[in-house]
């Protein structure tokens, strides 16, 4: 499992489009709410960070020019500090507290990167706004959730195909 996982994946999904409009979760007191469930404060300069930073890794999964400079002008007063045991090393993260949250979501996306590379990505139906981790053993996952947006996009392509025969 991917340390924070859980934490990307709620905020790459929190800009859902919700009858047919974009909305934004990281906004206002249910932002606050929700970065609560993950330690946040849920302060306005920490929702503006995680915004930030969730639209630059959006853009780096969907190959935006600039999405790259922007995430890291989003985490750049982070860093990792090691902590040397005799047990080994212990790294831990050293962040103002209104980064923390966008820093461990950088840190999310780049262990999915390195760990299930090729892995995560954007559903596959461009009327969607969300993403999703393929852990299918193809890895030819293409939807945010089979039953939704699968669903949709195969009864769409079978309903072209019955025109297309006509």
């Amino acid at each position: 499992m991917i340390e924070d996982e859980e934490l990307l994946m709620t905020v790459l999904n929190s800009t859902p489009v919700i009858n047919g409009r974009r909305t934004d979760l990281l906004e206002g007191t249910a932002g606050s709410e929700l970065v609560g469930r993950f330690g946040g404060t849920g302060t306005s300069t920490e929702l503006r960070h995680l915004r930030e930073t969730r639209d630059a890794i959006q853009g780096i999964i969907r190959r935006e020019a600039d999405a790259a400079q922007r995430l890291a002008a989003t985490i750049d007063r982070t860093a990792l500090l090691p902590d040397v045991t005799p047990e080994g090393i212990q790294w831990h993260l050293d962040a103002p507290t209104a980064q923390r949250l966008a820093a461990r979501t950088a840190l999310a996306w780049s262990q999915t990167l390195h760990e299930l590379p090729g892995r995560l990505r954007a559903c596959a139906n461009t009327e969607c706004n969300l993403f999703l981790i393929d852990r299918s053993r193809p890895g030819t996952a293409k939807w945010c959730s089979m039953s939704a947006c699968g669903n949709r996009m195969k009864a769409r392509a079978h309903a072209e195909r019955a025109r297309q025969q006509r």
